[in-house]
């Protein structure tokens, strides 16, 4: 498993203008808890949300796309500022199609993050398609690279952080740390 993104990789994050991403195991941990009157409980990570909110203020646009839907992904939208939220969604592709269209974007200016078999033909359409450690074999033998962070702690930053660095600096003289670390 690749630490840092390879060159192409890091290039291809400075196009980034859109970032759609599954919630379950992205920006949690995938596991899920019942509280009282079986409310669905999901715990989310504060360094990913910060990301989120420093991507959303450079400009790049933000979606949820996400075969659930509950009361704490709903919160945590409104928290972070997200306005297109595209929950209990069972065929991604199509919607995925249709954020292209109101963003009016191309794929190839997408990332989109997935965890799972369901999000591969998204993945396979995005411009760039990132997965986390914990997803099956299959879908990370598809990523265009495997975050070092898991889902719910700490990815979505990693990567946020990565399309900051490809948007400010000059890509041909960043060098990627041999020990992985992220910028």
């Amino acid at each position: 498993m690749r630490i840092s993104p390879s060159p192409r990789v890091i290039r291809d994050f400075r196009r980034v203008r859109g970032l759609v991403m599954d919630v379950d195991g992205v920006l949690t941990d995938g596991l899920i808890s019942y509280g009282v009157d079986d409310e669905e409980m999901k715990s989310f990570s504060l360094r990913d949300g910060h990301g989120l909110v420093l991507l959303r203020r450079a400009g790049v646009r933000l979606a949820l796309l996400s075969g659930r839907d509950s009361k704490a992904i709903r919160r945590r939208m409104k928290e972070l500022g997200i306005e297109d939220g595209y929950l209990g969604v069972r065929e991604k592709l199509p919607i995925f199609q249709s954020i292209l269209q109101k963003w009016n974007l191309f794929s190839e200016e997408i990332l989109f993050i997935g965890d799972d078999v369901v999000d591969l033909p998204v993945m396979r359409i995005s411009g760039l398609a990132i997965t986390v450690p914990e997803a099956p074999w299959v879908v990370r033998r598809e990523a265009d690279w495997v975050t070092r962070l898991p889902g719910g702690n700490g990815a979505v930053r990693e990567i946020a952080d990565w399309i900051l660095l490809g948007r400010s600096a000059d890509i041909s003289e960043t060098r990627c740390n041999q020990d992985g670390d992220s910028p």
